[in-house]
């Protein structure tokens, strides 16, 4: 497993083929379904972002409420097609990886390319697994969303997959996957 360390940096992302294995250490910000329509909204209106998107993970995540230990709650991915509509704009803007879990359109690996992006898939199933590598959690906006909510988290080691890397290539679209 590689251990990376973020923000990406280009190196690193160039360094990265569809099916290695990663450990993200630094900071991502959660965001599902809700928080990526008001995050178009604000674009449409030309207003400011509750982050900076330049260089940015975003982790499709809800994550449930904490258990009384641990920071948050079971912290598992959600379906990465859900905010496709929503992210090829999102890398045009500066987003440089996604973490989530299945297959993304078309569109969305034409986005990855052209900006130099990576889509990372974490492990379905894996939530409380994943809550452990988060040593920081912070809600930043749409408290109104509660689960959906945008979060900034910071993570140590974790574990995911390259789903699709810089080069448009794609861990579901090859020869044996079990994914």
């Amino acid at each position: 497993m590689k251990k990376i360390q973020l923000p990406l940096k280009e190196e690193d992302i160039e360094s990265l083929h569809a099916g290695d294995g990663v450990l993200l250490s630094g900071v991502i910000y959660t965001a599902r379904d809700a928080a990526h329509k008001r995050m178009a909204q604000l674009i449409k209106e030309g207003k400011p972002l509750p982050f900076d998107l330049k260089g940015s993970v975003i982790y499709y995540v809800g994550p449930t409420p904490s258990d009384g230990i641990h920071l948050i709650g079971s912290a598992g991915p959600t379906t990465s097609s859900r905010m496709d509509a929503y992210t090829p704009e999102l890398l045009d803007l500066g987003l440089k990886a996604m973490i989530g879990k299945g297959r993304r359109s078309k569109e969305v690996k034409e986005a990855i390319v052209r900006n130099q992006a990576v889509y990372f898939i974490a492990v379905g199933g894996a939530g409380a697994l994943m809550s452990h590598c988060i040593t920081s959690c912070e809600t930043i906006a749409f408290d109104d969303l509660l689960s959906e909510a945008i979060r900034k988290l910071t993570v140590k080691d974790m574990p995911c997959f390259v789903g699709i890397d810089a080069r448009g290539n794609d861990i579901y679209d090859q020869k044996g996957s079990q994914l």
